[in-house]
């Protein structure tokens, strides 16, 4: 964002220096999500101490949650931190035509998706859904049920890392590319045994290497789907390659 206001090309920057010591034009520079601005000015208002008593001991406040997906009434929702999943799936109006609830992406689609009886149990803060393996991210949270097929999540959460990758480290730049297109070709039936292998280590070659989060991103969706639903992945490739 700091490039493109400056002009230029549209990549991330090495950091340190931070935004807050060097940012926009060489100056200091604020960069938050609207969301957290929103906060102050009642925090200035109520104090630091009102705040923290909305949500959980390590997660204090208020979060919007974007529910989506197959729920009756999709919608942003604030609510404490640390909601039971349960719940916030009751604010929503629950699932669609009374279907069984399948998994949920629990922080936009940059984060390890949770399977249902996981995330049942589960409280909507940092802690909580690190126990179970995944994140809050954004608070996106993407709702599925029984009759999604989690191949063709997967493909279209790929493509869009590949599309949105900006070019600048090599892993990202070629390894979104690698993923998409794996995928994609088990997503068709043309997919062999050995490409599920190939995607867990590609996408463990991303992690951790890029100059920005996207890479990360990129990699922890086909991680955690090929952690709990690889036999829907085994599903569409040849009964022979199979073997």
């Amino acid at each position: 964002m700091l490039e493109s206001l400056e002009g230029k090309k549209g990549q991330p920057r090495f950091k340190p220096p931070f935004p807050a010591q060097v940012g926009a034009f060489g100056k200091p520079t604020t960069i938050n999500n609207t969301e957290t601005l929103a906060s102050i000015p009642p925090i200035v208002r109520n104090g630091p101490d009102w705040f923290a008593k909305l949500g959980v001991e390590k997660s204090g406040g208020t979060k919007i949650y974007s529910v989506s997906g197959h729920v009756n009434r999709p919608g942003n929702y604030e609510v404490p931190m640390g909601i039971p999943f349960r719940d916030l799936l009751a604010l929503a109006g629950g699932m669609q035509e009374g279907r069984i609830l399948k998994a949920v992406i629990p922080g936009g689609s940059s984060v390890p998706v949770v399977p249902a009886d996981a995330i049942m149990g589960c409280t909507m803060d940092y802690e909580g859904l690190a126990k179970v393996g995944s994140a809050l991210g954004a608070g996106s949270v993407i709702v599925m049920d029984e009759t999604t097929c989690m191949v063709k999540v997967l493909e279209r959460i790929s493509y869009f890392y590949f599309a949105e990758s900006c070019g600048q480290c090599t892993p990202c730049r070629e390894g979104t590319g690698w993923l998409y297109r794996m995928i994609k070709r088990i997503r068709s039936g043309e997919g062999t045994h050995q490409d599920l292998d190939r995607l867990k280590s590609v996408a463990d070659r991303i992690e951790g290497r890029t100059i920005c989060a996207l890479g990360d991103a990129a990699a922890w969706p086909v991680q955690s789907f090929l952690k709990h639903f690889r036999h829907e992945f085994e599903a569409m490739i040849p009964s022979a390659e199979a073997a």
